[in-house]
């Protein structure tokens, strides 16, 4: 039996000129690593671009919601459960059962932030027209059946720590695997209407934008998310869902502006029964190339599986897709596509999960 099982899943992905995670002077996020500049997306920007991949491409239902508004969400469920009830009572009705269970609200807003999945957002509707007014069994539904975005990335709640959920998944900033520069991009805009006497610019401006190929990591404890969705079945399809997310969604900072739609060139997800393990330090040593930075890249991250072996583990389970002509490693298991990838790790989830590993 393993009792512990972790999933890392690592890429390579390339983007042109971009600007999609910017800090609060509009500047492409960065960040020394190696003694050299390079791009930096932050995990948050990432984690959030996965979650809206969660709410258009999950057949999961049970995905979560984060909002101020969480009063008026369960509100609307408790007016669809009595249609008689009008808008002013379903909200109080609401606001009584977050109060109820210490979540402190105001103007029928929550105070910070709060994360709540659609199937504890329905039982909580449930309660409250059911006059539900007990705090354990009202806090016992937040706790119980967590969203699957819940459960990944976790909820804090500083004011009821009971009602915290412990992510199961970390994600790494992204940062570029070579040195990087940031350049400007100055644009003029033209005035449709402008008198034929006044041939200036309506507008004009500067964007800060970068190119990189960037390693993106991410790993998740596969036994806690076990513990928190109480499903083998659930967790396997979490896993594929949060790889598959993991792979396609991409932040949209200015995407309209450069059209950056890239996918990775690269994908890698082990299995570990030690612990998981970041390879970023393959690009410790940026790489340098006047050829393009992908293949070299690539090379140096399968390069440093074999060299953190030195201290962990191999992984007992390794699969690729690789959109490039390289020879990789005998042992790894190559995939054609995501959906055969999918399929062979869903497979293998399925024979080294054990139920018990939950508890």
């Amino acid at each position: 039996m393993k009792n512990r099982l972790f999933l890392d899943v690592h890429a390579i992905q390339t983007l042109p000129p971009s600007n999609i995670n910017r800090d609060d002077t509009g500047s492409p996020k960065t960040a020394q690593y190696g003694g050299i500049r390079r791009a930096r997306v932050s995990s948050q920007s990432w984690k959030r671009a996965i979650r809206e991949y969660f709410y258009e491409n999950s057949a999961q239902e049970n995905v979560g919601i984060r909002s101020l508004n969480v009063v008026e969400y369960v509100a609307d469920k408790i007016m669809k459960l009595d249609s008689s009830l009008s808008k002013e009572d379903a909200l109080k009705m609401a606001d009584k059962i977050f109060n109820d269970a210490k979540v402190k609200t105001k103007d029928y807003k929550a105070k910070a932030l709060f994360f709540l999945g659609e199937s504890q957002a329905n039982k909580l509707a449930e309660a409250a027209v059911g006059g539900v007014t007990n705090k354990d069994t009202i806090q016992e539904i937040f706790k119980s059946n967590p969203a699957i975005d819940i459960a990944l990335f976790g909820r804090m709640l500083a004011n009821n720590p009971y009602l915290n959920e412990d992510a199961s998944c970390q994600v790494a900033h992204s940062i570029s695997t070579h040195g990087i520069q940031t350049e400007f991009d100055f644009y003029t805009a033209v005035d449709d209407l402008a008198p034929e006497d006044n041939p200036g610019a309506g507008m004009l401006g500067t964007v800060e934008f970068n190119s990189s190929t960037m390693y993106r990591y991410a790993n998740v404890a596969v036994h806690e998310l076990l513990r928190q969705l109480e499903s083998k079945e659930a967790t396997i399809n979490t896993l594929k869902i949060f790889v598959q997310a993991f792979a396609n969604s991409l932040p949209t900072g200015k995407v309209n502006t450069f059209a950056n739609q890239t996918l990775p060139q690269f994908i890698m997800v082990n299995l570990r029964v030690d612990r998981p393990v970041s390879l970023v330090s393959a690009f410790e040593e940026p790489v340098k190339s006047s050829e393009g930075f992908v293949d070299k890249s690539i090379e140096k991250l399968v390069q440093e599986t074999e060299r953190v072996e030195k201290f962990v583990e191999k992984p007992i389970y390794t699969i690729v897709l690789n959109t490039r002509d390289m020879e990789l490693k005998e042992e790894f298991i190559n995939s054609d596509n995501m959906r055969n990838l999918l399929n062979k790790l869903g497979e293998e989830l399925e024979g080294n999960i054990d139920e018990s590993q939950g508890e």
